[in-house]
């Protein structure tokens, strides 16, 4: 089940959170469909929470979390982990599609940011956490997936990254750029063996990793090297870190 058939489920369970948010964004929704959440803000809503946004048109609607306050705001939550509720162990499908819920952990779906970064230009922040309260980021000035495929999917959702800028963490991530993205039941690195069966997750794996930010969720340090969710210009191959949000904000 896709990100918005949980949705579909959580309206009512949910109300307090979903409901109020749905409310207000259907009283200041003036004119298209918002795309992401820098059209949330400019339709009148500054508070931090779950919004719907319309990546690829009014029948595309998919619930986010948007980050309203950190540098600014208008941030578009693609991944937050932070407490290991939700498994991100999971195939292609799932990854593709999006899974959890946007008011907890949740991965919004390989498309639906294909579709958001498509023939715009955005950039990504990455905030990080350990178990010690110490906190850290990173942004790239350009992200994009498979930015001039005419099959995002057949490309493998490839991951572009350019214009690092350092906010403590160091740069684990320009090493997976050009990069397709894999899961158990589709490898599509370029290691000799499945990087994403070995390491319980989806990511853009190369041979294999210096950032597994979907990896499992082991609180601290461990033994076993890089099978955490790792960052490791910060925190090294033994260290799985607490917290993770990667976000995307439209420029220009």
């Amino acid at each position: 089940m896709g990100i918005l058939g949980h949705c579909a489920l959580l309206l009512v369970v949910c109300g307090s959170v979903w409901g109020q948010k749905l409310k207000r964004q259907s009283e200041i929704d003036t004119g298209p469909f918002p795309v992401d959440c820098e059209d949330v803000y400019a339709h009148g809503s500054n508070e931090d929470g779950v919004y719907i946004i319309y990546p690829a048109g009014s029948s595309s609607a998919v619930p986010v979390y948007c980050d309203m306050t950190t540098d600014g705001g208008k941030w578009t939550v693609i991944q937050k982990r932070f407490n290991g509720s939700l498994s991100f162990s999971r195939g292609w499908t799932d990854y593709k599609l999006g899974f959890g819920r946007a008011d907890e952990e949740y991965w919004l779906g390989l498309h639906n940011i294909y579709q958001l970064t498509l023939g715009k230009k955005y950039m990504l922040r990455i905030d990080l956490g350990d178990f010690e309260d110490n906190a850290a980021h990173v942004e790239y000035a350009e992200f994009s997936l498979s930015p001039n495929a005419i099959n995002p999917e057949e490309d493998g959702y490839t991951l572009y990254v350019d214009g690092f800028t350092d906010g403590g963490a160091g740069d684990s991530l320009t090493y997976h750029k050009g990069m397709r993205f894999s899961t158990y039941d589709r490898d599509q690195d370029t290691y000799q063996q499945n990087c994403a069966f070995l390491y319980s997750s989806g990511f853009w794996f190369k041979g294999c990793h210096m950032a597994n930010l979907n990896g499992p969720y082991l609180q601290g340090t461990y033994t076993s090297s890089g099978n955490g969710i790792t960052w490791t210009r910060w925190k090294g191959f033994n260290y799985s870190l607490k917290t993770t949000e990667m976000k995307i904000r439209r420029m220009g």
